[in-house]
């Protein structure tokens, strides 16, 4: 059964990535207007911005990484309800293939085209003036921990795209996932901020992990963060699994 999946996955994995390889522009899009917030940052409210002895380009790196994958996982909830309202996927049902196949073709794409988009992001920043004495074991940690937060997000966009009632609706999702880092510490310290604003921006998930991948870069202890990082990725993930394949269930039903 685990060598089904596999194979099918493989399968539907392929049709999916093709799809995105003949439109490069949604990687590029995608890449697009984080580094145009970059830019605006850096250069407008950068100066502004007391952060101690970093760079304004370094401290605020990790919130650009988020808002990356947060507006890329859109494309996925857009892809997915295509197929959906195209009826393939009730040709797939009459197919003997695994049904849950579908779904992680579309997460396994969303994972690989929001990488090349982190990629893009990465290199522009680093013409930018971006700077990291992390080693490599560093580095393969922000790695990881963003590979957690896009599949956590994927499997909202599933969500999303398996019940919008339009294309609209279906990519409309990330509107508050792209907000999010801003009511955080990804831009400013949440010190310098109001008292009730100050209290969600230090509890909510996005802070602790701007605040690990910040300590990676800058090769400081990450402390509780990287724990309440962690929790928070997996967490969201596992739920958002859940909610994604009962959806699934009902709509194939």
């Amino acid at each position: 059964m685990t060598t089904h999946l596999i194979s099918d996955v493989t399968v539907l994995f392929g049709r999916s990535l093709k799809h995105v390889t003949r439109s490069l522009d949604t990687i590029i899009t995608t890449a697009i207007m984080p580094v145009a917030m970059m830019l605006m940052f850096v250069y407008v409210f950068g100066g502004a911005i007391n952060t101690g002895s970093a760079s304004y380009i370094d401290y605020m790196l990790p919130g650009i990484l988020l808002i990356t994958v947060a507006s890329g996982v859109a494309y996925t909830a857009f892809r997915l309800f295509n197929d959906l309202r195209s009826g393939i996927f009730e040709r797939f049902q009459s197919l003997p293939i695994a049904r849950s196949g579908v779904l992680w073709a579309h997460v396994l794409t969303s994972l690989i085209a929001n990488l090349l988009s982190l990629v893009i992001v990465v290199g522009v920043a680093l013409i930018l003036g971006f700077r990291s004495g992390a080693g490599v074991l560093a580095w393969l940690a922000v790695a990881g921990i963003l590979v957690l937060f896009t599949l956590a997000l994927t499997w909202l966009a599933v969500i999303a795209g398996l019940s919008a009632k339009s294309v609209d609706g279906a990519s409309a999702f990330s509107y508050p996932l792209i907000f999010l880092p801003f009511l955080s510490s990804a831009f400013v310290p949440t010190g310098t901020m109001p008292g009730p604003v100050r209290a969600f921006a230090e509890h909510q998930p996005v802070t602790s992990i701007v605040n690990t991948i910040r300590g990676l870069f800058t090769q400081q202890p990450a402390g509780n963060d990287i724990w309440i990082a962690l929790a928070w990725c997996a967490g969201i993930l596992l739920v958002a699994y859940l909610l994604a394949t009962a959806t699934y269930r009902r709509k194939i039903s």
